[in-house]
């Protein structure tokens, strides 16, 4: 088996059981947005779903269609998430707890709409995009 092969086969394995929590929960995301663009991006399954955003949950991400801008950027950085999720396992919640509040309470988005806060200024998400970037060898969002 080829290098190539056998870290997809590594990604797999180590996202269905020390990622299995995230991936369960992205299994259910994944179904409820079947009828949605599918495909592989990297070891990840990648659906392109109708949100500007992207969220990443084990094996799967989810981002915007190709024609919202940045959506190839969301990408990476999404797939960065799921390094981390190879990383922490199950404490991966904490990740995503923060990214979840960085990303929609309206105290942190008024910071980066009014005052210009990068996204990436929250650490987690800084963490996603040199990951992803490092790992995709494509550039992330910032």
């Amino acid at each position: 088996m080829s290098r190539r092969k056998m870290k997809k086969v590594w990604y797999i394995i180590v996202q269905c059981t020390w990622g299995f929590l995230q991936t369960l929960i992205g299994l259910g995301f994944f179904l409820a947005n079947r009828n949605c663009e599918h495909q592989f991006y990297r070891c990840c399954m990648d659906t392109k779903w109708n949100a500007r955003g992207g969220l990443s949950l084990g094996l799967f991400i989810f981002t915007p269609k190709d024609e919202v801008e940045n959506a190839q950027l969301i990408r990476v950085h999404e797939y960065g998430h799921t390094i981390q999720s190879l990383v922490l396992g199950p404490l991966m919640l904490f990740v995503g707890i923060i990214s979840v509040a960085w990303g929609n309470l309206p105290y942190f988005h008024r910071l980066r709409t009014e005052k210009g806060v990068p996204y990436t200024a929250c650490f987690v998400e800084y963490w996603a995009s040199r990951w992803g970037e490092l790992t995709a060898k494509e550039k992330a969002i910032r």
